[in-house]
């Protein structure tokens, strides 16, 4: 069992503070809109949000969910997102340490929670999430090699670089690649778009952070689990279509904790190990 240190504390308090600049990506990007400028304001009575009700839980809590000036309600999406932020820099404090590692994962975990929100809702990934993440993939990999267990030994330092930069350019390639080449198919097959260009661009940035190997891993189990929403929402819904940027996440997720063992167990199966 972890134990709770200060800097898990503080870990989970800047993943609230994070996740309260995420509320504003969520609300501001499929329109469009700044996220810098102007200041959060209520949606109803326009007025500027003051510091002091921008304290995340404690401020939702305390205002019980509404406006202060005009009693609007507020969207538990802010709550729930303040939180699973949160959470997720805890849990990812607790299962990477302190390291290197840590800080482009949570950067990458942060647009996962973008995307996963604003596709539900809005059935869009904005390209500020997808095509800014996987440029910043690429940037991580380039200065931190171990992202793709890189050796550091045994080769010159600006070698070892070019080489981890190399293995993120073949991610984002394989990656954004075979979900391509799936819309196509599914394009022909279904005779209308079965595959956005979001989910490409998003499968790309994952391979930018996590190389092909996961990529690829990411293409086939995202697919299973979309597959069950997909039966259920046709059933309530009638509605063929579905938010697939969410179970790419999922399926991110799961490589990224499980995925070399998942990997071993299925060349295991066939023979190859």
């Amino acid at each position: 069992m972890m134990i709770l240190d200060l800097f898990g504390i503080l870990m989970f308090v800047a993943g609230a503070v994070i996740g309260s600049f995420l509320n504003v990506c969520i609300v501001r990007l499929p329109h469009e809109q700044s996220i810098v400028t102007p200041r959060s304001h209520c949606v109803r009575c326009k007025k500027m949000i003051p510091w002091y009700d921008n304290i995340p839980f404690v401020s939702y809590l305390i205002l019980r969910g509404q406006c202060r000036f005009c009693n609007e309600k507020i969207s538990a999406r802010y709550f729930l997102v303040e939180l699973i932020t949160a959470l997720t820099f805890l849990g990812f404090y607790w299962h990477f340490g302190p390291t290197i590692l840590l800080l482009p994962y949570l950067f990458m975990a942060a647009c996962f929670i973008v995307a996963t929100f604003v596709d539900f809702e809005h059935r869009i990934i904005p390209d500020e999430v997808s095509i800014g993440g996987m440029f910043a993939g690429l940037v991580f990999s380039l200065l931190i090699p171990q992202l793709h267990d890189v050796p550091l030994e045994g080769q010159s330092l600006i070698l070892v670089h070019l080489h981890s930069l190399g293995l993120s350019l073949m991610g984002v390639l394989i990656g954004g690649g075979s979900i391509y080449l799936m819309g196509i198919l599914g394009d022909f097959l279904f005779k209308k778009e079965s595959m956005g260009g979001g989910d490409v661009k998003l499968l790309a940035m994952v391979g930018a952070f996590m190389g092909w190997k996961m990529a690829v891993l990411t293409f086939f189990i995202a697919p299973f689990f979309g597959a069950v929403y997909g039966i259920i929402e046709k059933i309530r819904t009638k509605d063929t279509m579905i938010a697939y940027g969410p179970f790419l996440v999922l399926g991110a997720l799961i490589c990224l904790f499980w995925g070399d063992p998942i990997i071993a167990w299925i060349m295991s199966g066939y023979g190859l190990f």
